[in-house]
């Protein structure tokens, strides 16, 4: 009776570790698909929805945890979830993609109309301060202090618009336009301030 249990004991044993000898390969090669998936996405996904990236990141070392804890039934439970999480990051990277790039697209549009328009303002401006510069009477809508302010205004704007210029020569016209943007709003207070038309 005891050689039985010995043996039917010995025989459990040989049969749990075979059993995770076969789950082992299966649970080593989900983790491997899960990195490799994930590697596609990750320099996109770090780029656009960091949260995201790093909430998936979090469930594979989770994984990878339980596998070298040799809980390979536990790795391959989650699995699923992973390959369902890495192709939600991925759907939602491309999403994003594709909004930044149509972002882009007009920004750059916008960009060739503003390039003209803009320049042209700051010119008036500088027609403006310098004219009443050299008055000796200013117009009754313009005082000695507008006049000061508007010069130390253009001198910010030129800088702003110098910086807008080096952002669209680098292609990034996100920023370009965020800059012309606030040119132009500086550019036409000057202008009211100075009793001009923009």
């Amino acid at each position: 009776m005891k050689k039985q249990f010995v043996w039917l004991l010995t025989v459990m044993v040989a049969v749990l570790v075979v059993g995770c000898a076969n789950q082992k390969a299966p649970a080593e090669q989900a983790i491997a698909g899960a990195e490799t998936a994930l590697a596609a996405v990750r320099d996109q996904a770090q780029k656009y929805l960091p949260d995201q990236l790093q909430a998936v990141q979090a469930q594979i070392t989770s994984a990878k945890d339980a596998l070298a804890k040799g809980d390979y039934k536990s790795v391959l439970a989650a699995a699923p979830a992973i390959t369902a999480a890495i192709a939600s990051l991925k759907d939602a990277v491309q999403a994003k993609a594709a909004e930044a790039a149509a972002a882009v697209s007009k920004a750059k549009d916008a960009w060739s109309s503003v390039s003209a328009d803009v320049p042209k303002m700051v010119a008036a401006i500088q027609s403006r301060v310098a004219i009443l510069s050299k008055s000796r009477h200013l117009p009754a809508n313009v005082s000695k202090d507008t006049l000061n302010s508007a010069k130390a205004g253009l001198d910010s704007l030129e800088s702003t618009w110098s910086d807008a210029s080096a952002a669209a020569s680098s292609g990034d016209y996100i920023s370009a336009m965020s800059k012309a943007q606030t040119v132009k709003d500086k550019a036409s207070e000057i202008m009211k301030s100075l009793g001009m038309t923009s």
